[in-house]
Formats: C-alpha cells, sequence, structure tokens
C-alpha cells in the first residue's frame, strides 16, 4: 500500500523517448507487410506507389486490409498515449511524428501512405472529434465516388473543429497531423510528369496527377 499522503508518482517517458517512439511505430509499414506477406507484392509498384489500405485492398481483398488498417490506427495513438493527459504540445507533436513515420517510412527507405489512419489514432485518445471529422469525410467521400475530395474536405474543417471542441490543445493536435498529411498529398511518392502549379492543385484536390480518372 502507498503511505498516507505520499500518493502514487505516475512514470512518464522522457519526451525524446516519446517523439522517437512515435516515429518509429508510425514507420511501420503493415499494409506492405500485409501485402507482402498475402500476395507477395510490393505496394511501391502499385498504382501510384502509395502504401495504404487501399492499394492492399486492390492486391488482397477485404480481410488484410482490416487487420492493417487497426494497426496503423493503433501505432498513430502509441505516441499520445505515452505522452499522457499532461503534456499535450508532446501529445500533438508525437501524433504528427506518427504520421511523418508512416508518410515517409525509414523502413522503405522514404515511401509510404497518406497519413490517414495514423492521423485517425493520433487524436483518437484525447480529441476524438477529429477523428469523427476524419471518417465523416471519407464516408462522404466514398459516398460520393470522390474519396480524395471527401478527404480534402475533412481536412479543412479539422482544425477549426478541433478549436471549437477542444481548445487550443485541439489546434495543435490537429495541426500536427494535418500538415504532414497535407505535405504528403503534393508530395505523392514519385515526381510529376509535368511542371507547374497545376499538377500540384490535381495532386491537392484529387490526389493524382490528372484531372481525369485512371483508366
Amino acid at each position: 500500500m502507498t503511505p498516507a499522503g505520499t500518493g502514487e508518482r505516475s512514470i512518464t517517458p522522457p519526451p525524446a523517448v516519446v517523439l522517437a517512439a512515435a516515429w518509429l511505430a508510425g514507420g511501420v509499414p503493415f499494409s506492405q507487410i500485409a501485402a507482402r506477406r498475402t500476395r507477395e507484392v510490393d505496394l511501391r509498384h502499385v498504382g501510384t506507389g502509395t502504401v495504404s489500405g487501399t492499394g492492399l485492398y486492390q492486391v488482397a481483398g477485404f480481410g488484410p486490409l482490416a487487420v492493417a488498417g487497426i494497426a496503423d490506427v493503433g501505432k498513430g495513438a502509441l505516441g499520445v498515449l505515452l505522452a499522457g493527459p499532461d503534456r499535450p504540445v508532446l501529445a500533438a507533436l508525437a501524433g504528427g511524428l506518427a504520421v511523418v513515420g508512416h508518410n515517409w517510412s525509414p523502413f522503405l527507405r522514404g515511401a509510404g501512405g497518406r497519413g490517414l489512419s495514423p492521423s485517425l489514432g493520433a487524436l483518437l485518445p484525447r480529441h476524438w472529434p477529429g477523428t469523427v471529422t476524419l471518417l465523416a469525410g471519407m464516408a462522404g467521400g466514398r459516398l460520393a465516388r470522390a474519396s480524395a475530395v471527401g478527404v480534402l474536405v475533412a481536412d479543412a474543417a479539422l482544425v477549426p473543429v478541433l478549436a471549437r471542441a477542444r481548445g487550443r490543445a485541439g489546434v495543435w493536435a490537429g495541426a500536427a497531423v494535418l500538415a504532414p498529411m497535407l505535405v504528403k498529398r503534393l508530395a505523392g511518392n514519385r515526381r510529376p510528369a509535368e511542371s507547374g502549379p497545376g499538377v500540384y492543385l490535381r495532386r491537392l484536390v484529387l490526389d493524382r496527377d490528372t484531372w481525369a480518372p485512371p483508366a
């Protein structure tokens, strides 16, 4: 038993440990692992080269997608949980680094996904309205057969929603995951075939290099 009046002192990892763990966990490419194990396919050579649930579903179906998706959400939450509720800035940075690790995985020489699944996990423990916002964008986009547009609308709403629901801590958390998602959307996994602002506008709006859908 703890002596009366002393209380229990919780063990909190140092910030460097929290941030390193968040980044390394985010870098674990669960979709790539699932594609390799189930179909012996390298997702970097499928479609646009994005190592994501969409590519995994195309090559392996729903079962592997569900397992990898849960793991991707979980890895986004790890650093946030390690930071704890009393270090909101550290938690926000940890969530953002999980998305960075996912988008530019150190285990895939910088290839990766778009960061949506780890963002869901990073927001879930403390800022679940942000998770709901992103899920609503995903669902609405799929219903409208414009998934990229739906996610972009959710991205635009994320920080305002969290500012209203969670205040300054929500703004930090939302901005930390939003920034690497938008950068990866613009950067992609391959250099564009043409130059100029038009290709980056198409990437931002439609998450591809052309206005026409893939054949």
